[in-house]
C-alpha cells in the first residue's frame, strides 16, 4: 500500500462575489434576487446512480468466507459483523478463504470518529502472500484524520510488483477522495470493489467513484491485475505517511482505534471455478456504466476528489501508460 502523494486536484472556490463587503451584499440582494440565483457555496445534491448492485447480492456470516489473518486478540466476531482494532501493541487483520480471478466485493464499514491521524483500514484484494515482491494489488484505504477534517478513502491499483519497490519507488495509481458529503464515522457504508476482466470499479454506497482500466496494447498486461487475489480487511499504522505525508501521527491516548466491517459480500468467481463463471455487471444492463452512473461518478470526482496520480505533473507517467493512452472510456 503506496504513501499518499501531494494533492494536485483543487477543490472549488466559491465565485468572488460570495466574498463581497456584507453592506455591499445587502444593499444588491434585492436587485440580485431578481437577475442571478443566490450565491452557492454548497455543491449540488448527489445524483443517485439508479443501479444498487450491493442490494443484489447476499451477506453471509463471517466465518463462512473469512478467517483471521493476523492479530486475533486485536479481533471479535459476532454472526456477520468483525470488529478489528489497534492500539499500541498490534493491529488485526483477515482474509478470505479463497481466492478470486474476478468479482463484486463489499462490506458495510464504520469508521471510528475523533483523532484517528496516522491509522489506516483498509478493504483490498491482494496476492501477496503468493506472489512475494512481485504482488498485484486493489487497494480501498481510509486515511485516518483529525477532528474537523474528513476521512480520506484513498483507492489505488498495484500491477506485478509496482507496489513491492519500496517507499519513494512504488509506482501506485492513487485517486483519492474526502469522504465529507457524508458521515463515515456516524453509521455503516456500504464500500465495493468490482473487478471484471476489462475493468475495476470502486462503489461507496452504490454510487461508482471510479472506474480503472488497463492501457492499449502492449502495455495492457503491465499495468491491469488477472491474477487471482485474496480479500482483506485490515487496521495499521502507517504514520509515516497516512495523515499529511505523515505531518500527524498516531497517538495511543486515544486507542483503541476500532474499525467494523459488516454486510461482507461476495459474488465472485473462485480461482479454480468453472469457465462459465463471470463477474456481475457494473451497470443494469451491460459491461459498461449507465449514463446515470455515469452522472454520478462525475459528481463524485467533480466535487470530492482531492488528487489524481493521471493528473499529477511530479509522477513519470511512462511508469503508467494508462494515463497515456487509455483504453475505451477508460477514467483513471
Amino acid at each position: 500500500m503506496a504513501a499518499a502523494a501531494t494533492s494536485t486536484v483543487r477543490r472549488r472556490l466559491p465565485p468572488p462575489s460570495c466574498f463581497a463587503p456584507r453592506a455591499t451584499m445587502l444593499l444588491a440582494a434585492a436587485v440580485a434576487l431578481l437577475v442571478v440565483p443566490p450565491c452557492r457555496v454548497a455543491v449540488d445534491a448527489q445524483p443517485a446512480p439508479g443501479f444498487y448492485p450491493s442490494r443484489r447480492f447476499r451477506a453471509r456470516p463471517f466465518y463462512r468466507d473469512f478467517r483471521n489473518l493476523w492479530g486475533a486478540q486485536h479481533q471479535s466476531v459476532a454472526g456477520g459483523e468483525v470488529t478489528i482494532w489497534l492500539d499500541s501493541t498490534s493491529g488485526s487483520g483477515f482474509k478470505s478463504r479463497r481466492s478470486f480471478r474476478s468479482g463484486y466485493f463489499g462490506a458495510d464499514i464504520k469508521l471510528q470518529p475523533g483523532y484517528t491521524a496516522g491509522v489506516i483500514t483498509a478493504f483490498y484484494l491482494s496476492n501477496s502472500e503468493a506472489h512475494p515482491g512481485f504482488h498485484d494489488e486493489v487497494d480501498m484505504e481510509f486515511l485516518g484524520t483529525t477532528p474537523g477534517r474528513p476521512y480520506t478513502l484513498q483507492t489505488n491499483v498495484y500491477v506485478r510488483g509496482s507496489g513491492d519497490g519500496g517507499r519513494g519507488r512504488a509506482v501506485g495509481r492513487e485517486v483519492k477522495f474526502h469522504l465529507d458529503w457524508f458521515d463515515p464515522t456516524a453509521d455503516f457504508h456500504h464500500y465495493a470493489i468490482l473487478w471484471t476482466p476489462t475493468q475495476i470499479v470502486f462503489y461507496v454506497d452504490d454510487v461508482p467513484i471510479r472506474r480503472y482500466g488497463p492501457a492499449r496494447g502492449s502495455a495492457a498486461a503491465a499495468t491491469f491485475p488477472r491474477r487471482p487475489m485474496w480479500v482483506y480487511g485490515s487496521i495499521w499504522d502507517a504514520s509515516s505517511w497516512a495523515t499529511d505525508d505523515g505531518r500527524y501521527r498516531a497517538d495511543y491516548r486515544f486507542s483503541p482505534f476500532v474499525a467494523r466491517f459488516t454486510g461482507l459480500r461476495l459474488r465472485a468467481c473462485p480461482a479454480r471455478g468453472p469457465p462459465r463463471c463471470h463477474a456481475p455487471r457494473p451497470g443494469p444492463s451491460s459491461s459498461r456504466l449507465s449514463p446515470q452512473q455515469e452522472a454520478a461518478m462525475r459528481w463524485v470526482q467533480r466535487n470530492h476528489m482531492v488528487y489524481n496520480y493521471c493528473l499529477d505533473p511530479k509522477r513519470n507517467h511512462a511508469l503508467t501508460p494508462e494515463c497515456l493512452h487509455p483504453a475505451g472510456d477508460h477514467a483513471w
